[in-house]
């Protein structure tokens, strides 16, 4: 089965002095999948060059948007919530742009770290929007719901670090996004809560699993059978957010982190990251395996000679970071099987691939016992795959 057929996918921005936007035509959502794109609008691209700060991505959708940071930040990306007159609530058109946005920064080798803010005042994010939740059967609920937690999978998932930055509001599925983050920074107002209970249903976007791994059982059973609020100084006490500062400075405190993520070596960052996601989840021996197969990843760069160099001649380091965003033994992340417990997944899933990916030329694959793992297919065969994984 060749995938010369694939569509065309976006690509992501180089970096050039100026802001610029490149408008995306129509992409669909799959049931659980991230989105594909059919089709660019316009003659090719249409590009509009702007200051000199950084350079913004503007997406199918106007509630969320995707902004590279320039000069020194170069490698910082924020994806910027705005949806001013909904608190941000999650609707189709904000999860289609987040969607989006997630698979630019994951193809994206000069992407580092990535922050997760809000344009709109005193909010993060109010959850999903229940006055457009009205409008839709028991089934489109299930469609929507399903898609919001594959999207936050998705950013969890993400090979570069996420900081969520949240001043006012995180209520919902908008602290179910945060909790997808790796990093949690807020204001000393900020507003946490799952008010779902109260609703007679339950959190759904991965809150019910999320929760606990952070705060413990106790707690978040406590916060989602009562739907009890809490601020960002009780927030801080049970661990929830890494940082609770002076309301108004979350941004900035954001931004240092970010800055200091930016500084090291990228593909050391990318293989950490790997490491501690996947080994957590896994029994320790099957950990070890993992972190010594990540270590090897990065023992043979460039990356790790110029830091030994930069340290011997006591100078800032020069990384180059991952030069390709391709799919390769890396984006392989082992289960409780162990070893190559992706391939093991793969394979005993084969025919239900193929028959899957014959009819919609992509694929994104999450179980509840294995993490969203999305199979990028250029000009390859399922049974390519796998056998070009078998040695991993």
């Amino acid at each position: 089965m060749h995938m010369g057929f694939l569509p065309t996918m976006a690509r992501s921005l180089g970096h050039h002095c100026g802001k610029i936007r490149k408008p995306y035509s129509q992409f669909f959502v799959l049931d659980g999948f991230t989105p594909l794109v059919s089709s660019i609008s316009g003659n090719s691209y249409q590009w509009q060059k702007q200051s000199c700060r950084s350079l913004i991505l503007q997406t199918a959708s106007e509630s969320v948007r995707m902004e590279r940071l320039s000069g020194s930040d170069s490698g910082i990306i924020e994806v910027n919530l705005d949806r001013p007159g909904a608190k941000n609530a999650i609707g189709k058109d904000m999860l289609r742009g987040l969607q989006l946005i997630l698979e630019d920064i994951n193809k994206d080798p000069s992407a580092n770290v990535a922050m997760i803010c809000s344009s709109v005042p005193r909010v993060f994010c109010a959850g999903a929007d229940l006055k457009e939740r009205r409008t839709m059967n028991a089934s489109e609920v299930q469609f929507f719901v399903n898609s919001l937690r594959s999207t936050f999978s998705s950013l969890q998932a993400l090979h570069v670090p996420t900081i969520a930055v949240i001043e006012g509001a995180a209520l919902g599925g908008g602290l179910e996004m945060a909790l997808s983050c790796d990093l949690r920074i807020c204001g000393e107002e900020a507003v946490f809560a799952m008010p779902e209970t109260g609703l007679a249903i339950i959190p759904g976007a991965g809150g019910t699993q999320r929760l606990p791994r952070v705060v413990g059982r106790s707690v978040a059973k406590e916060l989602i059978f009562t739907g009890r609020k809490i601020n960002g100084r009780d927030a801080i006490s049970m661990g929830l957010v890494n940082y609770c500062v002076p309301s108004g400075g979350a941004y900035q405190r954001a931004l240092e982190i970010a800055r200091d993520i930016n500084q090291k070596g990228p593909l050391a960052i990318r293989m950490a990251k790997r490491a501690i996601d996947g080994g957590i989840e896994i029994d320790l021996p099957s950990a070890l395996e993992l972190e010594e197969e990540c270590y090897e990843k990065v023992l043979n760069t460039q990356d790790r000679l110029e830091g030994l160099a930069a340290f011997a001649e006591k100078r800032k380091p020069r990384y180059k970071g991952p030069t390709s965003p391709k799919l390769d033994q890396c984006n392989s992340v082992r289960t409780d099987h162990g070893r190559c417990g992706w391939l093991a997944y793969f394979s005993s899933r084969k025919e239900y691939v193929e028959k899957w990916l014959s009819s919609q030329s992509r694929a994104c694959i999450m179980q509840p016992r294995y993490q969203l793992q999305t199979l990028k297919i250029e000009s390859l065969s399922i049974s390519d795959y796998l056998n070009r994984q078998k040695d991993c």
